[in-house]
């Protein structure tokens, strides 16, 4: 019987989120809900022949594949994985399933992390995250907020999330300004906003908000250079990828008082180490990875993740990432 895993099920959703009792007397479905480093991920999954990630939450080097002999399949949400060595997975013979956008589950999920954006926003700049713990703490408020109305949001990447903030921001009553490499003036005005430089990006904002793909392009691009054009009393806030951001620039950054605050969903190393300096920065507004952390979300998901491992156990047609994986997995099996 195939083994399948479950990856990183957090929140213990996976199994309520899709059929999976459509693998019942096919399949074995085991769960791992929380975070396996490398090491013991070598050891608990050596013998599963599929493993089912959530986005970037297990990393997949090439000396992970090296370690699991049995792996034949690992199904990825999106069309890609960053940390996925795909090259070490095409020559392991290990196959990667990408989703299928085109189903139709996909569609009216793209809201998550632009309204999860807008909540962290104000949380930040209203000092939520420090003010809860004092009132846990049996304390009262100590510090003061600020109003986005009249305000400037400069949107670091103006494609479909970005897209979304800025219809928010017009009904916030906020001035919006953005760049990215290939934006034009019409995109730009098309849903409210001013394109600018990216210089005047960062000094003319108050609140900076991050939204592009991570790329060898957009990897680290906001460093303390940016970082020393903003105003002392902006905020940043970042739900895109944590690499976008030099993380020590950023740490300096707010420690040293050059800008207000932040807001952070997302981290170089996931989960951060449990002695990050973020996780104790009363400047910094921090929340775990939740952008697309919804029930609907997660049912696209793990739907679309379903439907590649009936079709890779009933041995029909798949979704293929590296189809030359195929070959090699072939060879494998005639040795």
């Amino acid at each position: 019987m195939i083994k399948v895993a479950l990856l990183d099920d957090y929140a213990r959703v996976a199994l309520k989120s899709a059929d999976w009792q459509v693998l019942k007397g096919k399949a074995e479905v085991t769960v791992f809900d929380r975070h396996l480093s490398e090491d013991e991920a070598a050891a608990q999954l050596k013998s599963f022949d599929v493993l089912c990630t959530i986005r970037e939450r297990m990393s997949l080097p090439r000396n992970l594949f090296a370690r699991l002999s049995n792996l034949k399949l690992v199904t990825i949400i999106g069309m890609a994985l960053p940390n996925l060595d795909i090259a070490a997975a095409t020559e392991h013979g290990v196959i990667v399933s990408h989703s299928n956008f085109a189903n139709p589950i996909f569609a009216g999920i793209q809201n998550a992390t632009p309204e999860l954006t807008w909540g962290l926003m104000i949380a930040t700049v209203r000092h939520m995250g420090p003010e809860a713990r004092r009132m846990r703490e049996g304390g009262w408020q100590s510090t003061v907020g600020m109003i986005l109305a009249d305000r400037t949001l400069g949107l670091l990447g103006l494609g479909r999330i970005g897209k979304r903030m800025a219809a928010y921001a017009r009904a916030f009553g906020m001035n919006v300004i953005a760049w990215s490499q290939n934006l034009t003036d019409e995109t730009a005005s098309s849903v409210g906003a001013r394109r600018v430089a990216k210089d005047d990006l960062f000094r003319l904002c108050d609140i900076l908000s991050i939204h592009v793909v991570l790329s060898d392009r957009t990897r680290g691009l906001v460093t303390a250079r940016e970082l020393a054009l903003m105003k002392p009393e902006s905020y940043l806030i970042n739900t895109s990828r944590g690499p976008i951001v030099v993380e020590a620039d950023l740490i300096a950054a707010l420690k040293e008082g050059k800008i207000a605050g932040a807001g952070i969903d997302v981290f170089d190393i996931e989960p951060p180490p449990r002695d990050h300096p973020f996780r104790t920065m009363d400047n910094v507004f921090v929340s775990p990875h939740l952008g697309y952390v919804t029930h609907e979300t997660l049912r696209a998901f793990y739907t679309d993740t379903l439907d590649a491992v009936v079709a890779f156990v009933n041995g029909a047609a798949i979704r293929v990432a590296n189809p030359a994986a195929l070959e090699h997995a072939k060879h494998r099996g005639a040795r």
